[in-house]
């Protein structure tokens, strides 16, 4: 289940996407996402069918952005069910002390819609981007604020590793569960409150081993004389090419025709 999720992993390509400079997806998707709350329920059709071109242009088989997905199913269903029973409107069937309405069907759908649209858009910048291409990219942004005693090295090393980790985390956590689960343990009958009780052998191991791959991490760093950005080259500068102003400038207008539909 846990190897689905596609936020922090990278599918290695040569796409026009692949190739674009990580200082471009990160605004590109930073103003995806911001146009995507702003936009207009009607407008749903259009970014859907941008985010398909995304998968078109990547080439990432859509396989394997489809099951990115199913993590977020159980969220999903939960977000819809509860706007569909909760908010008031026409009526349309009652279930004890909860009426479904036409009005809550409408929004939990909108709503889970844009939850989907949110997830496979992000998972987009890990997917093209090397961890290490990412780390270059965020600093590079944040560098202006270097004056303001913002340590933009420091930070962007810290979300990089913390994305790269997040595939690596939850192979463990898998590994922990199957592990316990051959064992006796039982994660899945009983309540909430049960569930939650058998939760306890999986995290304590799970704690231990963070912390384990993090002293490790530290150590290998401190091998490889790692002093922070500080006087730091790169194999590889980042330069912006004709791709990239291209997606700058459909950014642009996508979040500018956004502003004017709200008006």
């Amino acid at each position: 289940m846990f190897k689905n999720i596609a936020i922090g992993q990278y599918y290695p390509g040569n796409s026009l996407i692949h190739r674009l400079d990580p200082r471009t997806k990160i605004i590109a998707t930073f103003v995806f996402i911001i146009s995507l709350f702003l936009v207009r329920q009607s407008g749903y059709v259009a970014v859907s069918l941008i985010a398909a071109l995304l998968v078109i242009v990547s080439r990432i088989p859509a396989k394997f952005v489809i099951r990115g997905l199913r993590p977020v199913l159980f969220i999903a269903l939960l977000t819809f069910l509860l706007n569909a029973l909760v908010t008031p409107g026409l009526p349309l069937a009652r279930l004890g002390p909860l009426v479904l309405t036409r009005e809550g069907l409408y929004q939990g759908f909108f709503l889970v819609w844009r939850l989907v649209l949110l997830v496979l858009i992000t998972s987009f910048l890990t997917l093209t981007t090397p961890p290490v291409v990412l780390t270059d990219g965020i600093e590079s942004l944040l560098r202006p604020y270097r004056r303001l005693g913002v340590p933009a090295h420091e930070l962007a090393m810290m979300m990089t590793i913390a994305l790269r980790f997040i595939p690596t985390l939850l192979e463990e956590t898998e590994k922990i569960m199957k592990a316990q689960m051959a064992r006796g343990a039982d994660f899945e009958s009983g309540n909430i409150i049960q569930r939650a009780k058998n939760l306890i052998p999986l995290l304590i191991p799970l704690f231990v081993s963070a912390f384990r791959r993090a002293d490790e991490l530290a150590v290998a760093m401190e091998a490889r004389c790692y002093h922070g950005g500080d006087n730091r080259t790169r194999l590889k500068e980042l330069h912006y090419n004709t791709g990239d102003y291209l997606v700058y400038g459909f950014s642009g207008l996508m979040f500018a025709l956004v502003i004017l539909a709200r008006r």
